[in-house]
């Protein structure tokens, strides 16, 4: 773990902004359209940031986006960094470290993934409640800064379940229907192959997805709290007789992104105490 590296990186953005933020948001593949709802918006392009590497992926517009949405101070990534760009797993997590120390206490994590539940459809919202890591890494693999977290961490519930149950509770109110399921973080680039996806379906997972499991790892070492929504942007290999690409996650994303502002932004404004 570089710590010069994270405060280097926490000193620049101290340096732009005006109020240090509560609430972080990564947004992930067609999914930044949250960061245009930003009030008194400070954007900081990421190629401007000590340390910080280039989103390089097409959907992902690379900067972060400081201030408010329904009253709540927030950090928004607008586009994530993927292990399969190349980038180590320390500086794919690297802003979650940097969310940490400018104060972030929760996290709200999303995706666009390939639905394995087969009754799962193309523009349905999953909250996650799990997930499986099939990165064949742990961004904690090395030395341990017990000032940033524990050695041995505990992954028993990842994903906060006072959040999960307030997001629920939203989509109630607000008349969106939601799934609940595991997440399976695999490397991608490649889409998983058939026989790939029965497998995970075999082992438990709902959703499956590039990113997201490294992330929350790093939250749950920092003591961030977390929510995770995925988008189910298309079904995985073998579900339907047709090929996958990039274009249609970010066509479903387009098409369910009014039905995703509401969502999150009532969830910010249920955080905030609001009704």
């Amino acid at each position: 773990m570089d710590t010069k590296k994270i405060q280097a990186a926490k000193q620049y953005i101290h340096s732009k902004i005006m109020e240090a933020p509560d609430l972080g948001l990564i947004l992930g593949s067609g999914l930044g359209v949250l960061a245009d709802e930003i009030n008194n918006a400070i954007t900081i392009p990421y190629s401007d940031i000590p340390g910080f590497p280039k989103s390089t992926v097409a959907g992902h517009k690379g900067q972060l986006v400081f201030g408010d949405i329904e009253g709540v101070q927030v950090v928004a990534m607008q586009g994530r960094f993927h292990y399969y760009e190349g980038y180590s797993m320390e500086l794919v997590t690297l802003p979650v470290r940097v969310m940490k120390e400018l104060g972030v206490q929760t996290i709200i994590v999303t995706n666009a993934a390939g639905g394995v539940n087969t009754s799962y459809q193309p523009g349905d919202l999953m909250l996650i409640k799990d997930h499986i890591n099939f990165f064949g890494t742990n961004p904690l693999i090395g030395p341990n800064e017990e000032r940033y977290g524990p050695r041995f961490p505990d992954m028993s519930s990842a994903y906060s379940k006072k959040l999960l149950q307030l997001a629920l509770q939203v989509a109630d109110e607000e008349n969106i229907r939601v799934r609940k399921g595991v997440y399976v973080g695999m490397t991608g680039p490649t889409y998983e192959t058939p026989a790939e996806i029965k497998m995970v379906r075999s082992f438990g997972g709902d959703a499956v997805g590039m990113s997201t499991v490294p992330e929350v790892i790093v939250a749950k070492h920092s003591n961030i709290e977390v929510l995770g929504i995925t988008c189910i942007s298309n079904m995985a290999a073998g579900i339907l007789d047709q090929p996958l690409t990039h274009d249609e996650v970010i066509e479903t994303t387009e098409m369910v992104k009014l039905k995703f502002l509401s969502f999150v932004k009532a969830i910010v404004r249920k955080m905030n105490g609001g009704e």
